[in-house]
């Protein structure tokens, strides 16, 4: 599992069985669906849900699905005044739009805000205005949108293709709306979980609570003792203990074996490469502004400008890899080739709503003139460029959301990373459209991907596709306003604010890297990482190859090198933290398995959602402190 993807995931077999057993009852297709209150309902918890994915995507490069979640809050919030004021019930098909537009707007992150876009700005100083940043990341989603209308009917009703992700909601939502008081157990836990997060976020910036050093040093040799450090801490090394909620939620969710092979990253990034190229001086030790050595604070802004070198060419070489793996799944995509699949009731009935062909056409027009003429006004870019990633763009992500459908993960690093290579060929030593049409590529196959995930849903309890359409397009509208927003006032100086102990931002890291590369050539490297490049480079493209060929029982063991890759660009806490969030859920798993069936994933979700929002808030308060200062 790459940065920038999402962390959720699901059984589809087991979900599938479980919706074949008829324990739900049928769904009364003819029942109001894109209502008002559907509407804005999915663009409030969309816009709100957002800020979560932009903040965790600058913290440690993830993003979450947060179908499942709005469902469960829209649900919740209207089955309350149903009671108290005995208001309308909020029905089926409309919760589904409400979580098809909320998730839609949570996405907006992987269209670029904690990855290409902040790059863009490091290497070249380029600064977004919120209208221009919201109308291009706008622009990048209704590309996804617009493709994945298109591919519907083929890869939901000929290829039959699984969408664990949509399969998911599906079964959440039937289940929801079968055993009403069961969802309204999961709605407390997840908001009960969102308040005990805000409140330890909240004690621990005002008291505050520092990160507790673990003990232990080495003796400094070579460059970081001639420098004037007596002792290398596993402080300074960022090994310390970190009182944040939303990480140990994310190893719940992503669980143990990512969580491990973070844990083994960091020991071997920050463990035992981190004192090696301190001592042969590849890392400079970490000083205060008069040069005194900083003896128990992290010195990680200057070791892992060493250490993100090999780090984002594992995690490269290894998406690449297990990309190139799907090749039988993109021919499948280019082709377009299948037999049609059996439909049930539900599926014949919304097969009648769906968007007109001409209505397709007219809107792949629209979005490649869009695209073009906003890379070329707000960039610079030339119109042959652009036209060409624009087209590149369509292809790829009919692809990544073919991968995404069998897979449940979208490759959306794997995507940007394509299209940075081929524009590193066609215009090499141009940063800005290396970037920007990349960001069109990734962004685009995210957006596609979701959507296909929600019309799964929408097939499988009769929803119309069309109405879904429109609620997806809702949907962006929300979060490219609300996110875009939330950004660019956290994050107001990204080259001095970003990878940094505070924020991160390893996917950031990534992009930045590998346009760096095509900018101003291998030359600018520190001393030794080419090397390191190269090294870690067939770590990840070996391990990735024996996750895809081993046996399951072999490969369950073997290393995420996508995981391991990403330990080296984020503090070694963070990995910490993460491994025993996934500790503590194999534990609760094993020991209490019917209530981590129900209550699991919605408490890690009401963490990452508690921490996250209280996140943006102090940094927002602290952006306003700073002005009025």
């Amino acid at each position: 599992m790459a940065s920038e993807e999402s962390a959720a995931s699901a059984n589809p077999s087991d979900t599938l069985s479980a919706l074949a057993t008829g324990q739900y009852p049928p769904v009364d297709t003819t029942a109001a669906q894109l209502t008002v209150r559907a509407i804005v309902t999915g663009m409030i918890l969309g816009g709100v849900l957002s800020l979560c994915n932009v903040y965790s995507g600058l913290l440690i490069g993830w993003g979450f699905n947060m179908s499942i979640t709005a469902a469960l809050l829209g649900f919740g919030f209207w089955q309350s005044l149903h009671l108290v004021l005995n208001s309308k019930e909020f029905g089926i098909l409309e919760n589904n739009i409400n979580q098809t537009a909320a998730s839609s707007a949570a996405s907006i992150s992987s269209a670029g805000l904690v990855a290409p876009i902040p790059a863009l700005t490091m290497l070249t100083g380029y600064q977004f205005t919120w209208g221009v940043l919201a109308v291009w990341t706008f622009i990048i989603t209704l590309c996804g949108i617009v493709v994945a209308i298109g591919l519907r009917r083929q890869m939901l009703i000929v290829d039959a293709l699984p969408f664990p992700s949509g399969i998911a909601t599906a079964e959440t939502v039937k289940r929801m709306y079968a055993r009403g008081s069961d969802a309204m157990s999961q709605v407390k836990m997840l908001l009960g979980g969102a308040a005990v997060a805000a409140v330890v976020k909240l004690l621990v910036t005002l008291i505050p609570i520092p990160k507790a050093a673990m003990p232990g040093a080495l003796t400094a040799t070579g460059a970081a003792a001639a420098a004037g450090a007596r002792t290398i801490t596993l402080k300074n090394l960022t090994f310390a203990l970190d009182p944040s909620m939303l990480l140990a939620a994310v190893g719940a969710i992503i669980g143990m074996r990512a969580a491990a092979s973070m844990m083994l990253g960091a020991i071997i990034s920050w463990g035992i490469l981190g004192p090696w190229i301190l001592g042969l001086g590849w890392a400079a030790i970490g000083t205060d502004a008069d040069g005194a050595v900083l003896v128990d604070a992290p010195w990680y802004g200057t070791t892992m400008k060493w250490l993100l070198w090999p780090g984002v060419s594992m995690m490269v070489s290894a998406s690449l890899t297990s990309f190139a793996f799907s090749w039988r799944s993109v021919l499948a995509a280019i082709r377009g080739t299948g037999r049609d699949a059996e439909t049930d009731d539900a599926e014949k009935i919304n097969e009648t709503d769906e968007v007109p062909r001409s209505y397709f056409l007219a809107g792949l027009g629209i979005v490649l003139v869009a695209a073009t003429a906003a890379q070329m006004a707000f960039f610079g870019i030339t119109w042959w460029t652009a036209i060409f990633g624009v087209l590149l763009t369509f292809l790829l992500a009919i692809v990544a959301a073919r991968v995404s459908g069998e897979t449940g993960v979208t490759p959306v690093g794997a995507m940007g990373k394509v299209t940075q290579l081929t524009f590193g060929i066609v215009s090499p030593g141009d940063a800005t459209s290396n970037l920007m049409a990349a960001n069109v590529t990734g962004g685009a196959a995210s957006q596609c991907a979701d959507l296909l995930h929600d019309m799964k849903t929408g097939l499988m309890i009769g929803a119309s596709p069309r109405l879904q359409s429109f609620a997806q397009v809702f949907g962006a509208l929300s979060g490219a306003l609300v996110g875009c927003w939330a950004y660019l006032l956290i994050i107001p100086d990204p080259q001095n604010m970003l990878l940094t102990e505070e924020w991160p931002a390893p996917a950031v890291a990534a992009w930045k890297a590998v346009a760096e590369i095509f900018m101003t050539g291998i030359d600018a490297m520190p001393e030794g990482a080419i090397n390191a490049i190269f090294i870690a480079g067939g770590v990840g493209i070996a391990l990735a190859i024996a996750e895809k060929t081993l046996p399951k029982k072999l490969a369950q063991w073997t290393p995420s090198p996508s995981a391991m890759g990403l330990a080296f660009v984020i503090p070694a806490w963070n990995s910490m933290s993460m491994f025993f969030g996934a500790v503590v859920a194999l534990l609760v798993t094993k020991y209490a398995e019917t209530w981590s069936e129900r209550f699991l994933i919605v408490l890690a979700s009401g963490l990452i959602a508690g921490e996250s929002l209280t996140g943006v808030g102090i940094a927002i308060q602290k952006v306003i402190a700073n002005v009025a200062g």
